[in-house]
């Protein structure tokens, strides 16, 4: 056989194998045909695994879904690419992919099933689609490697335990979610942010534990609009230090921030009427103010780690049905409100009325100093704030301190660097 011979039977047979390629790899799927008889959902796959390209079309017919279990457990699969065409990822499609550690989903994709990439330890660089709609339970559940991820804005749900145990330092759900199942990002260890949106589904979905057992979440954001705060959603969310409720909410469901262990300041907006039954045990809060809005507290709503010392009410008092608070306290209420005696669930209950007097021969200017006095009921705490413009109100602390006796006489120096100077009295 003489060399151009050779080169012609070279170049038939490298022609021959480009010609068998595409079918070669689309022998690695079997399939099943769909109702509308154009479209298939992959069942299975016998390839080597490495770097994955889904087919769009195999045969002439267009890959519309991953079935269930089609790459569970190949372990040789390293990154994988899911075309446009595919809507549908199926139950566990890569569920323990121990070595899969990058997905490519193109826009079309709307479903993510159940533990679609459960146990997929190396995970780490996902990203979701525009067009998916809904995550399934434990979808990304042990993604331990998943440290961001971005939540589309059409996502309406998110299934239970979706993202649990993974990575994640930071959670932005969108504000069409309407479903969050349990433990939805619970026992994330590095989860410091989350951001809760409002929105008219607000108060509908299921949100059990969404953020439970998150030691490290320090920063939550529940933006207006939210009208519930569903039970043990936050419950163990040891970090979680400061906190401002939006006057959306109405109600804050039973053991909701339960054991937060550091949680020392929390902000309650007028608009909550109901506080649950041990929503805030198990906390370090010291001081709380209570909206007048609120109508009912539940057992033990406020059962801190140690001693509460204040709760101020701003209005009427609340329906408990059995003992609100646990430890030793006191409870403060307004003048001109109602339903108060010397107790209130168990804690002695006194009125806060301080005034400043701004009367008599303390008033005003003395010695280069500005004073008056401060009356009420006895041994009641005060603050004292002072502000320089009242259009634009900025109050600074100036002193905290007790009405002995129900007097004290407060002065600080002239501010001859201010045009203007503003008192009020308000609770620690």
């Amino acid at each position: 056989m003489n060399q151009k011979q050779q080169n012609s039977i070279s170049l038939v047979l490298l022609g021959l194998l480009l010609l068998a390629a595409p079918g070669a790899m689309q022998a690695q799927y079997t399939y099943t045909t769909n109702a509308d008889g154009i479209s298939i959902t992959i069942t299975g796959y016998t390839g080597s695994g490495g770097a994955v390209s889904i087919p769009t079309n195999i045969n002439g017919l267009t890959v519309t879904s991953i079935g269930s279990n089609v790459f569970l457990r190949n372990d040789g699969l390293t990154s994988v690419i899911i075309p446009g065409s595919v809507t549908n990822i199926g139950q566990a499609a890569f569920d323990v992919c121990t070595n899969l550690n990058s997905v490519t989903m193109v826009n079309g994709l709307t479903t993510i099933g159940g533990n679609a990439f459960g146990f997929c330890y190396f995970l780490t660089n996902v990203t979701i689609p525009d067009s998916v709609a809904s995550i399934g339970e434990e979808a990304f559940i042990y993604c331990v490697s998943l440290t961001n991820m971005t939540i589309p804005g059409n996502v309406t749900n998110i299934g239970s335990e979706a993202f649990a145990f993974t990575d994640l330092t930071n959670v932005t759900i969108p504000a069409n979610v309407t479903n969050i199942g349990e433990y939805a990002f619970g026992y994330n260890s590095h989860l410091t942010s989350a951001t809760v949106p409002g929105g008219a589904y607000a108060g509908e979905y299921n949100f059990f534990h969404g953020f439970a057992n998150d030691p490290n979440l320090a920063n939550v954001t529940i933006a207006n609009g939210v009208t519930s705060i569903v039970e043990t959603m936050f419950e163990d969310t040891s970090s979680l230090s400061n906190l401002t409720i939006p006057a959306s909410v109405t109600n804050i469901g039973q053991s909701t921030f339960q054991s937060c262990s550091y949680l020392t300041n929390v902000t309650l907006s007028y608009g909550l009427t109901s506080i649950e039954e041990e929503a805030f045990s198990d906390t370090s809060l010291t001081t709380v103010t209570i909206p007048a809005s609120v109508t009912n507290l539940g057992a033990y709503a406020f059962a801190p780690i140690g001693a509460l010392p204040s709760f101020y009410f701003a209005g009427n008092a609340p329906i408990a049905v059995s003992a609100a608070f646990y430890g030793n306290g006191t409870v403060y209420y307004l003048p001109g409100t109602a339903g108060w005696s010397n107790t209130y669930s168990g804690y002695p209950a006194v009125l806060w009325n301080p005034q400043i007097q701004t009367s008599g021969p303390s008033f005003g200017v003395q010695n280069n100093q500005f004073g008056f006095n401060i009356t009420g009921t006895s041994n009641i705490p005060i603050v004292v704030q002072a502000c320089a413009n009242l259009a634009s109100p900025v109050w600074t602390p100036l002193q905290s301190l007790t009405l002995t006796n129900g007097s004290y006489y407060f002065s600080e120096p002239l501010q001859t660097n201010s045009t203007a100077r503003f008192y009020r009295i308000s609770a620690p």
